[in-house]
């Protein structure tokens, strides 16, 4: 692995879970959105992650680390930002504009105690990406004031 490989590696995470952040905040924000530009209610958004130039197997990982092989670990990309397709419930609510014929309301199927969850996961993610950063950070200048 290169001497900034780690950094690459938390580099990829932090702006992964960034995007993450971000989705469920727009999650969040349009949980009570009923009609959107397509007529429909919000859809809740979902993001995907995926490993970047990785086999998967211990064993590996720990000889690319210890730069036995050319390949270094790549981290984390995002693959798609996925609508969930599951209906969210109805709400009896005569008086509001989008209301059926039975005064019935289709709500989007955000769900804002997971969308907190989900939050707060991302986040603690992000934190530790950015405390393995300062780590590396701190183990380059240690290196540099050695070799003064």
């Amino acid at each position: 692995m290169s001497m900034f490989g780690g950094m690459e590696i938390s580099g990829s995470a932090l702006t992964a879970q960034r995007l993450r952040m971000n989705v469920t905040a727009e999650n969040i924000a349009n949980a009570e959105t009923t009609k959107g530009a397509d007529g429909n209610p919000y859809r809740r958004k979902e993001v995907t992650l995926q490993s970047v130039g990785q086999s998967g197997a211990f064993g590996s990982q720990l000889s690319r680390a210890m730069g036995t092989s050319g390949v270094a670990p790549g981290g984390v990309q995002v693959t798609a930002i996925n609508e969930d397709t599951t209906n969210g419930k109805l709400v009896y609510d005569p008086g509001h504009p989008d209301a059926n014929e039975e005064g019935y309301l289709r709500m989007p199927n955000v769900d804002t105690v997971t969308e907190m969850v989900d939050l707060i996961d991302a986040q603690r993610a992000y934190e530790a990406n950015v405390t393995a950063m300062t780590a590396a950070k701190q183990m380059f200048a240690k290196t540099l004031e050695i070799l003064r």
